[in-house]
């Protein structure tokens, strides 16, 4: 008893932390820390939803050049390079998806701002080869940072805050850019001859701009020159000899890494220019009528769920509607905290996660019953039952898990994002089901047959049997 007084102190602090997390508030919570190093605690955990929830903006860009002079792979950076953009707008919850051979898809929930998320999807990658000089050693912790050069204040693609955050993060002042991505003409990734197994991106540069490039890397032997793609760095190499029409970037890459970087030097060297095709507004109006309706379904789904495991299996009932509840708190919680985008799919998702909690909890209780027909003692056929129900959970539930990571997969083909939304709600509901279905049930079932023991003893039929 004791280890279950331990679980159910565990659980309800679990469950407070959910509550706390799922209702709306106007304050925050997030561990920061100050210039001086002193913490600073605040939070934020919203909950952000789909554009077919909230509204929004759908464009549909295409490229203004014909097919035959870019790659489908050049494309799908492209949209990368549009996704980087949007996201250092704030909009995280932004779907971009590549359609046919020349098409780009790009929904924008809750977007009020047309023309500014318009002027921001056509731009093209900015590419740029940035001096690194008296940074060698120190190049790792610029890795997949964003930095400010001089090239992007004269560009103005940024705002005052986003400057702001970009010195605060690496210095106090601007980097400087020797090239950009219009002065690369060529970009492929390639086995490095020297170091056997080991890839390389080789890269070529267009002769107007050789002569900048000999006189800087002449000038910077044995100093790192960094590559950073729209404000983030992605490779520091360190220059071993003068360049002047290309040069072989090394760094022990894979071959896969190697041919990212190919690709997205490509992007950055050849813009593909993009025009909006059309930008639809969608209206919030359907979306708040498919949240009132979705929400009225989980909600008499779920009294019927709750009345239908009273009645029928009684006390063992009682701890399935807690353990319910529960794990409905845990998934709303998570939502918000990883976060995740709440579509219609991925209300629908979860709310099939309920039914396969519910499910869980027959299968033990329909074990309890088999093991007290046997004549076994309650506690005993406690026991028992849990024990032989705990294999077809696990095995049921993982095998779902696995679908539902091959849906998830398809989801990231173009034109099937949506499937991605339910794909993740419904795993994270049968992933919660294996804890709240084996620890959190057993625990209040343990509990209250406890507190209730002689009047079970004495009148069977409390535990549906």
């Amino acid at each position: 008893m004791n280890t279950h007084i331990r679980w159910l102190i565990v659980i309800v602090l679990l469950s407070v932390f959910c509550l706390w997390v799922v209702i709306p508030s106007d304050e925050d919570f997030e561990l920061d820390f100050n210039d001086d190093g002193t913490p600073d605690l605040v939070f934020r955990a919203e909950q952000p939803l789909g554009l077919d929830l909230v509204g929004g903006l759908r464009v549909l860009l295409q490229a203004t050049i014909p097919e035959s002079e870019f790659e489908t792979d050049d494309l799908i950076e492209t949209a990368n390079s549009v996704s980087r953009r949007i996201n250092a707008l704030g909009l995280s919850e932004a779907t971009i998806q590549v359609q046919g051979g020349n098409r780009v898809l790009i929904e924008l929930p809750g977007v009020t701002d047309r023309e500014q998320a318009i002027s921001t999807i056509q731009q093209t990658a900015l590419l740029e080869f940035v001096d690194f000089g008296g940074l060698a050693g120190q190049t790792e912790r610029y890795i997949g940072q964003r930095i400010l050069t001089d090239v992007q204040l004269e560009l103005q693609t940024l705002t005052e805050e986003q400057i702001a955050t970009r010195l605060r993060s690496v210095t106090d002042e601007p980097f400087v850019t020797i090239i950009t991505g219009s002065a690369l003409k060529a970009a492929s990734a390639q086995l490095d001859q020297q170091l056997g197994a080991s890839w390389a991106i080789a890269f070529e540069i267009k002769p107007e701009f050789q002569q900048i490039f000999a006189e800087f890397t002449a000038s910077r032997i044995g100093q790192p020159m960094a590559i950073v793609l729209d404000g983030e760095v992605l490779s520091a190499p360190t220059v071993q000899s003068e360049l002047s029409s290309g040069g072989v970037i090394t760094g022990q890459f894979t071959q896969e890494e190697a041919q990212t970087l190919a690709l997205q030097l490509r992007s950055g060297a050849l813009p593909i220019p993009l025009r909006v095709e059309s930008a639809v507004e969608v209206g919030a109006t359907l979306g708040r009528a498919s949240v009132e309706l979705s929400i009225k379904a989980g909600i008499i789904g779920v009294i019927v769920v709750l009345t239908f495991m009273l009645l029928f299996y009684r006390v063992p009932g009682i701890a399935a509607d807690l353990a319910l509840a529960v794990f409905i708190l845990l998934n709303m919680a998570l939502f918000k905290l990883i976060p995740v985008t709440l579509t219609l799919p991925a209300i629908t998702g979860f709310l099939i996660s309920i039914g396969t909690a519910v499910d869980g909890n027959i299968l033990i209780f329909e074990r309890i019953k088999e093991e007290l027909r046997a004549g076994k003692e309650m506690q005993e056929a406690l026991d028992t039952g849990f024990d032989r129900a705990w294999t077809s959970i696990r095995d049921s539930n993982l095998s779902t898990i696995i679908i539902c990571g091959i849906l998830f997969l398809f989801g990231q083909t173009p034109g099937a994002s949506i499937v991605s939304g339910f794909a993740v709600t419904l795993a994270l509901g049968l992933i919660l089901n294996l804890f709240t279905a084996i620890i959190v049930t057993r625990t209040f079932l343990y509990i209250i047959t406890g507190i209730m023991h002689d009047a079970i003893e004495n009148h069977k039929w409390l535990l549906g049997a």
